[in-house]
């Protein structure tokens, strides 16, 4: 009779003599020959673009000239910048700005990617998630909300010298970001229209500058209630954003009239937020007069998204990233279109490329011409009870608009 002990020592001592047997599979190469040809082709690439004359190219492949596009590495080299090591040389700041950039411009896939500038898809990921957020870092000072009264006043001049529209601080819209299904998730990014998404709310001046945003709202919190979860919200509740105080617009008038936000639909009237009157009003009446000088102020925020989107077309995709990833991304397209906006020289919005009006006649800027986008989906607009002071101001405002304050072509509209 086989004795158990004896034949469970033996399997062991064959276990234990196979394991010392074993030779440990070496590896077919410490990195891929299309990855070792990265320090050739991918410095040519840089080297070609920057090359005086090809100017075009690099405006192309990155939004941006060859200026820019060094002074943004500058900027960078501190904080994303690698050292060579004994096995690899690293990979150099300006290929991560490249890298990043193409992906901001054309929303091509990491594995595309992968291709032209031979690096791994699994580095293109990190580089795009660390250079997003560095650039957030690194422009911070471009997007900043006003801090003292004085600087509101500024804004609300620009908006009446540039959009006739007095007392106001900024136009408001937001767009709903289109994502992968998160893992996890449980729902928690379906929006209204059942598809997973994180909203992106921003407030503009009156040049088509981004002064607030805040990505990050889960698709599932209602549209009217993506305003109401931001931090310029409780921001505007609280008093804490020291707005001028409401005063009349001109004499003899009594009412004082506050400092607004000029919104869509979407959002709820009350005394920081104007929004159109509801419906379709007759010709020539205050309240259409009123909804198309409240529109035509608005169009700086639409121009501000609709620019953006057309120039960083990752944003006109669904994003196969995670919300935290895409979150980095979205805010790195924001800070770069105000940082490009303010540059010497102003390649991102040529002329003709925004909005325009020539003797009272609206013309289209070109990134309206852009084909539907498969992501940055507007708000939806919500029906809501108003606040009987805030309706009165924007019966002020209309009536003033066809009285003191009328420009001449506004009954065309």
């Amino acid at each position: 009779m086989v004795d158990a002990r004896k034949v469970a020592a033996a399997l062991v001592v064959i276990s234990h003599y196979k394991r010392k047997q074993h030779k440990k599979r070496k590896h077919r190469w410490w990195i891929k020959e299309i990855y070792r040809q990265r320090n050739v082709h991918a410095k040519q690439l840089l080297s070609d673009m920057t090359f005086e004359g090809v100017e075009e190219t690099i405006k192309n492949f990155t939004r941006m000239n060859s200026e820019t596009f060094e002074d943004l590495c500058i900027k960078l080299e501190p904080i994303i910048g690698k050292k060579d090591t004994s096995f690899r040389k690293a990979i150099t700041t300006k290929e991560r700005l490249a890298i990043t950039l193409r992906f901001l411009a054309s929303g091509d896939s990491f594995v595309s990617l992968q291709y032209l500038f031979r690096v791994s898809k699994q580095s293109i990921s990190k580089i795009v998630r660390e250079t997003c957020d560095a650039l957030v870092k690194v422009l911070k000072e471009y997007v900043q909300i006003p801090s003292s009264e004085e600087e509101w006043l500024k804004v609300a001049q620009d908006f009446e010298n540039q959009w006739h529209f007095p007392h106001c601080v900024g136009a408001l819209d937001g767009k709903h970001i289109i994502l992968q299904s998160p893992i996890n998730s449980h729902g928690e990014y379906i929006n209204y229209k059942h598809f997973p998404s994180i909203v992106l709310p921003g407030l503009v001046d009156a040049n088509y500058n981004f002064m607030y945003v805040d990505v990050g709202c889960q698709g599932r919190i209602s549209d009217g209630g993506v305003f109401k979860n931001s931090a310029l919200y409780k921001s505007l509740e609280n008093n804490e954003l020291k707005l001028p105080a409401p005063c009349i617009l001109q004499t003899p008038y009594l009412i004082k009239v506050p400092y607004v936000i000029l919104a869509d639909k979407a959002f709820a009237l009350n005394n920081y937020t104007m929004k159109p009157f509801e419906g379709t009003p007759d010709n020539g009446s205050p309240e259409r007069i009123f909804n198309y000088r409240l529109s035509r102020a608005r169009r700086v925020v639409e121009n501000a998204f609709g620019i953006m989107s057309s120039v960083f077309r990752v944003l006109r995709k669904p994003m196969l990233l995670e919300p935290e990833i895409t979150t980095k991304v979205v805010l790195a397209t924001v800070y770069l279109h105000n940082f490009l906006r303010k540059t010497r020289v102003n390649i991102y919005t040529p002329p003709g490329s925004l909005d325009s009006e020539i003797d009272g006649n609206f013309v289209q800027g070109s990134w309206r011409n852009e084909p539907d986008s498969t992501s940055f989906v507007p708000l939806r607009a919500i029906p809501r009870r108003s606040a009987n002071d805030a309706k009165a101001i924007r019966s002020h405002l209309a009536t003033h608009f066809v009285t003191n304050g009328q420009i001449t072509w506004q009954h065309r509209y």
